[in-house]
């Protein structure tokens, strides 16, 4: 009796382990021969169409390591539960970590915002894309843009534009209100069901009468409704996106960092930015 209960015990370990997924060192990933690539469709990050700036990025890496290239497609809410092996939700800045999920990939590109809650359970890369949260409406609305002076003064000329408004977000992003000083404000949070790349159609569909979006979003959404967009101001700071890793594969982390600066340095990284984002030149010229 004794011996099948230990039997059993090591049954059930053993699929536990197969069911949760591995957490894969990078000498791992090396030997099996894949990279698997985390990615939600978002902007020109990831189009659903098999490319994209954070696609060609992780190809290029992958190939670096002599591996294969495997994209693994995920949704905000879980992405970066299927990188860590646990459920992980944010509070605020801070982050609550749950039951434990399978692990389905080994890193995170797709316009991954640099954010407090997410530091506390991931590592992050060098900064690969600036961004910042903009207020956006479309170009029939009575709210009118903002006359720029500095970045303090532009975030509360762009917070005061809130006051009565319907504003839409989308929780589990960097685009849900609730991060933010401004949610104190008096305005109205309608929370968005579809994905990012849907945020502004549904305020031209009179979902709400603005939106939150970040500098990549707004600049596909500039190119894809030519007249239609309306860019009122920043709510917030200049901030970062990078490719995020697990806090336990440094190395893998330290890979990427080393490749990407030699993409750099070689100019190969700022002509794949020019393919899928030629307008983010004339807003932050000094990063790339």
């Amino acid at each position: 009796m004794k011996k099948n209960h230990v039997l059993l015990c090591i049954c059930l370990a053993t699929v536990l382990l197969f069911s949760t997924g591995h957490c894969r060192t990078l000498d791992e990933i090396r030997q099996e021969g894949v990279l698997r690539h985390l990615g939600v469709p978002y902007a020109n990050f990831v189009t659903g169409q098999g490319d994209g700036l954070s696609v060609e990025l992780i190809r290029r890496f992958a190939d670096s390591l002599g591996v294969r290239y495997e994209f693994v497609s995920t949704s905000w809410s879980n992405v970066i539960s299927d990188l860590t092996g646990q459920q992980v939700k944010p509070d605020g800045d801070q982050a609550i970590v749950g039951a434990v999920v399978p692990v389905r990939g080994d890193l995170i590109a797709n316009g991954l915002t640099v954010l407090p809650w997410r530091q506390q359970v991931l590592d992050f890369s060098d900064p690969i894309f600036p961004t910042q949260v903009w207020l956006v409406a479309g170009a029939n609305s009575a709210l009118q843009p903002i006359k720029p002076q500095n970045e303090g003064g532009d975030i509360a000329a762009t917070r005061r534009l809130l006051a009565g408004v319907n504003l839409l977000g989308k929780q589990n992003t960097c685009l849900d209100p609730a991060l933010y000083p401004f949610a104190r404000d008096n305005f109205r949070t309608v929370y968005f069901g579809g994905n990012l790349n849907e945020l502004f159609p549904a305020v031209l569909q009179g979902e709400a009468d603005c939106t939150l979006l970040d500098v990549p979003d707004a600049l596909v959404a500039i190119s894809r409704w030519p007249g239609q967009v309306k860019i009122l101001g920043p709510l917030s700071q200049q901030q970062n996106m990078a490719v995020g890793f697990r806090k336990d594969n440094p190395q893998l982390c330290q890979a990427f960092n080393d490749f990407y600066a030699e993409l750099r340095r070689s100019g190969v990284y700022r002509e794949l930015v020019r393919k899928y984002y030629p307008a983010v030149f004339d807003y932050y010229p000094d990063f790339f």
